[in-house]
């Protein structure tokens, strides 16, 4: 083994005959070594939870979310910010990704383009990222240049940065208010990073993203009331969470539904608050569509009215 390389890149010897496994004990012991991931992340749990608090205090202020990496870290970035529009109801802004060489780079390799560092920074740029926002730099091996230039640029604009590598004391982990680095070991194929790294990396973009919309009030309790039900299987679940939320049965739950024009934020506000599409609608505009906030908001002023009520009827 060669200390001198990142972990990312040194030879497991548990691996080291590989090629003379049958199926079976290949498959074993990739899932040995999978196993190891979730210890890893277990032990990087409080840097996630700062950087999530970190991050909701930029959104909350306004700001946005911005994953960037290059090869498998950038698809992995993409694939979180690309799940937020439909789980959680927010705008496509809310949450973005930047992967060096652009969507295309998605569905093909381009991975000589991660090594220009400047071009990270450009690419920042591009999308207006500013001292308001959170950047998460991703990067197994935590050096590569590409997005060392970018979590560099956005550390000196003022945003909020996270350095998500499996290497501690990595470059990348120089640009970053927050370093997560699960320690994960090496890969059964050796470099292949798209193995526990990528794994442990999805498993802490998930908790990014899923803790700090939900802390910023897209669910209730633990159930997606921002839902965007734009097929059938979730329209069914879009019934569901309206019948569990106003405690109704199925047929009211789905006469709120479409009452609501298939927007499970009016339904569940016309049920809980007992208001008109109408009143919903501008509520939960008023509130930017957090369905609590709407929710507390016509409560406040539905006490208010009756406060002032009672005031006129003192004699």
């Amino acid at each position: 083994m060669n200390d001198s390389l990142p972990i990312t890149e040194q030879e497991n010897p548990r691996s080291a005959r590989l090629d003379e496994l049958s199926p079976l004990e290949i498959v074993r012991l990739m899932n040995e070594e999978d196993a190891l991931v979730a210890r890893g992340v277990e032990r990087v749990i409080d840097e996630v939870a700062r950087a999530v608090e970190g991050i909701v205090g930029r959104m909350s202020a306004g700001g946005r979310l911005f994953y960037i990496g290059t090869g498998t870290s950038g698809r992995l970035g993409v694939l979180d910010a690309s799940e937020c529009p439909p789980t959680f109801g927010v705008s496509a802004d809310l949450v973005q990704a930047i992967i060096a060489g652009g969507y295309d780079a998605c569905y093909r390799a381009v991975e000589a383009s991660e090594d220009d560092r400047a071009a990270g920074g450009r690419d920042l740029q591009a999308r207006g990222v500013t001292g308001a926002d959170a950047v998460v730099g991703i990067a197994a091996s935590g050096r590569t240049p590409y997005t060392a230039g970018a979590l560099q640029h956005a550390q000196r604009g003022g945003a909020f940065t996270i350095a998500l590598t499996c290497v501690p004391g990595s470059e990348l982990t120089r640009f970053a208010d927050v370093s997560i680095a699960p320690m994960v070991g090496p890969e059964v194929i050796t470099g292949s990073t798209r193995l526990k790294a990528g794994t442990a990396q999805k498993m802490v973009l998930n908790m990014i993203s899923t803790a700090t919309l939900v802390r910023l009030g897209y669910a209730q309790g633990n159930r997606m009331t921002n839902l965007s039900a734009r097929n059938a299987k979730l329209q069914e679940r879009a019934v569901r969470i309206i019948s569990a939320e106003i405690n109704t049965n199925e047929a009211q739950a789905r006469a709120f539904f479409t009452e609501a024009n298939g927007d499970l934020r009016v339904a569940l506000l016309m049920g809980k608050a007992k208001v008109t599409r109408a009143e919903a609608e501008q509520a939960l505009a008023t509130a930017g569509w957090i369905v609590g906030k709407a929710l507390d908001s016509i409560s406040q002023k539905s006490t208010e009215s009756r406060k002032l009520a009672a005031d006129d009827f003192i004699p």
